[in-house]
């Protein structure tokens, strides 16, 4: 993983490196969420208020946490077909001491996600408020060779 921060000259290094392990801590919950299907867990590090976006199929899918939320609970979690975890952070950058942004990838199922994540920090903890993505399509079962 890199990361870039970027925050306040007055803020201590040690601050840095909290909210770098902080984020992460945010985006490993995200992991588990998708993983296991757990929309509490996905509930507590989006806010309520954040937005989902892709564009890949063409069009604009745009949904709020009232309708992805619902759509995930309806779906059969990764880890209950077996699925081994495909997922890890690739960057985490800092606009400030309250706003982030993360590349991260993970796939499920035949989908391979690259999502940029956007993330406030609101009450002393990190949560995304934007999930802006791309998926393509592969094949789940590794090959030899």
């Amino acid at each position: 993983m890199s990361t870039s921060t970027t925050l306040p000259p007055t803020e201590p290094p040690e601050a840095a490196e909290a909210a770098v392990a902080a984020v992460a801590a945010a985006l490993t919950a995200y992991f588990d969420g998708l993983h296991h299907s757990d929309t509490g867990l996905l509930a507590e590090v989006f806010h309520p208020e954040a937005v989902y976006a892709t564009a890949t199929e063409g069009r604009l899918l745009r949904l709020t946490m009232e309708d992805y939320l619902p759509m995930v609970a309806r779906r059969e979690p990764p880890a209950a077909r077996g699925e081994a975890r495909r997922d890890r952070i690739v960057s985490i950058g800092f606009a400030g001491p309250v706003t982030a942004l993360a590349r991260v990838e993970c796939a499920i199922g035949d989908r391979h996600y690259t999502d940029f994540l956007t993330l406030v920090r609101l009450d002393g903890r990190w949560r995304i408020i934007a999930k802006v993505f791309h998926f393509d399509l592969v094949d789940p079962t590794p090959t030899e060779g």
